[in-house]
């Protein structure tokens, strides 16, 4: 994703309630950390699909806009034997989440029953459960609870907060990750459409926080 493509979106997305559904799950995002006796953000993906670049634009973000507890614990499924000691965390940091914890999955298809298992036993020990899915959006977005539409695999029904990219003209699943990451960092999320956007382009131009990622 580059800010030339950043920029062509600008008129598309202008007045179609896709980046404020954005913000409003990033705002939720924020608050969830944020909120008194918050101890970590959880971010897992599928065995197929490890979500990296949020890992690392979460992590840049806590950076840029001096909000540590954005930065997440990526959990991996099969981490592999000599990785370094922060990607070495696997699913049963997921088996121990409750009070505190916010969990953050993000997955572009269904997440499969095994996951979904765990993302319930940490809902129902108090985590605080957020879906960034790949599933059809009710409208131009999608964000809602438990009694929200069905995500890939039962999230709409698990996550208290969910944000639904699907496949329509709004943007790609990677951009939505990027807009996320960025709205998450600020102080309100009341900014114009093209302020937002104008924003992403900006830290997509400039010199990147050093990642570990």
């Amino acid at each position: 994703m580059d800010a030339v493509r950043v920029s062509a979106l600008r008129e598309r997305l202008t007045g179609t309630g896709w980046l404020e559904a954005v913000g409003g799950f990033a705002g939720a995002l924020r608050r969830s950390v944020e909120r008194r006796g918050a101890s970590g953000l959880l971010l897992v993906g599928t065995e197929a699909y490890e979500p990296w670049h949020l890992a690392a634009h979460l992590d840049d973000e806590a950076a840029w806009s001096d909000v540590p507890r954005l930065a997440p614990t990526l959990l991996r499924h099969s981490p592999p034997a000599g990785a370094p000691a922060h990607l070495l965390h696997d699913l049963r940091r997921l088996t121990g989440a409750g009070r505190g914890d916010t969990v953050l999955v993000v997955v572009p298809e269904a997440a499969g029953a095994p996951l979904l298992e765990r993302v319930q036993d940490a809902r129902r020990r108090g985590a605080t459960v957020l879906a960034l899915d790949g599933g059809a959006p009710a409208g131009a977005g999608a964000a809602g609870g438990p009694g929200g539409p069905g995500g890939p695999g039962g999230l709409g029904e698990l996550a208290h907060e969910r944000l639904a990219v699907g496949t329509a003209a709004e943007g790609p699943f990677d951009l939505a990750q990027h807009l996320v990451s960025v709205a998450a960092g600020q102080r309100t999320h009341r900014r114009s459409v093209r302020d937002r956007l104008a924003r992403l382009a900006e830290r997509l131009t400039s010199t990147p926080a050093i990642s570990r990622w």
